[in-house]
């Protein structure tokens, strides 16, 4: 492991605001997701937000070659889904927005699921449970707790449900780069692993995936879904670890 990064106040300063500003892109595709529309309606519209009315940078545009301002990974694609002219949201499908901006920089990423129209209790249940993982997760955040302990909240919750872990991608510090130390691992032992200071910044974004954990990779290159075509769902917040615990750097306005 390389040396992890522990952020100066004025610096998690800055990183809130790029959080905050972050938050007001999912807050503006709230009222615009819907059936009908295509994924890269989707990209284009927090482009054209996060560039022209916010004033700051898309992250993820150019960042490993990668040509969009965010990944739409819809039903059975566990992540970094393309945004796609002819993909077309219709009623019932779920969808993963993940998107990054940089801004005095800083790199915020968060990704939020929409429900497009009516989806099934199935459905639904698996996006709640993935987001009570999440949080399950975050809960742990504190000085002296060990990313085992954040990892094996998160898998406790979705397991319990019946659900499985994806283990092949997971969160990552983050600041002036996008990918920083350590790595966030979506399951774990209590106890084991980085004990957390102040100061550092990370990802949670655990995906769970309604059967089997078996992933693959599409000739893309970049696209990921589940190998039995069930169901995939994520979430994912900027956490920095406080003096008492943490806090939510990406929190949106519905999680007050």
């Amino acid at each position: 492991m390389g040396r992890v990064i522990i952020k100066q106040p004025e610096e998690l300063a800055v990183m809130r605001k790029s959080g905050q500003l972050l938050a007001s892109v999912f807050r503006y595709l709230d009222d615009q997701i819907t059936a009908g529309m295509s994924t890269m309606d989707i990209n284009n519209l927090a482009e054209d937000f996060i560039i022209n009315r916010l004033g700051t940078r898309p992250a993820s545009k150019g960042q490993y070659g990668f040509p969009y301002v965010l990944n739409t990974s819809v039903n059975h694609v566990v992540c970094h889904g393309i945004p796609s002219a002819t993909q077309i949201l219709v009623p019932g499908d779920i969808v993963n927005v993940d998107i990054t901006l940089e801004q005095g920089g800083f790199i915020a990423d968060s990704s939020k699921m929409y429900a497009i129209g009516d989806i099934s209790p199935l459905a639904k249940r698996l996006v709640d449970t993935t987001y009570d993982a999440m949080w399950a997760g975050i809960r742990t955040v504190k000085p002296g707790a060990t990313l085992g302990d954040v990892g094996h909240a998160i898998q406790q919750q979705a397991t319990q449900q019946g659900y499985t872990i994806v283990r092949e991608y997971c969160g990552h510090g983050i600041g002036r780069t996008m990918h920083e130390e350590p790595a966030v691992l979506h399951y774990g032992r209590a106890g084991e692993g980085l004990v957390l200071q102040e100061g550092m910044t990370f990802t949670i974004e655990p995906m769970v995936n309604q059967g089997k954990a078996k992933v693959k990779q599409k000739k893309d290159g970049w696209t990921v879904v589940t190998a039995d075509k069930k169901l995939s769902a994520q979430w994912e917040h900027t956490i920095a670890v406080t003096a008492t615990g943490y806090e939510v750097l990406t929190l949106r306005d519905e999680e007050r």
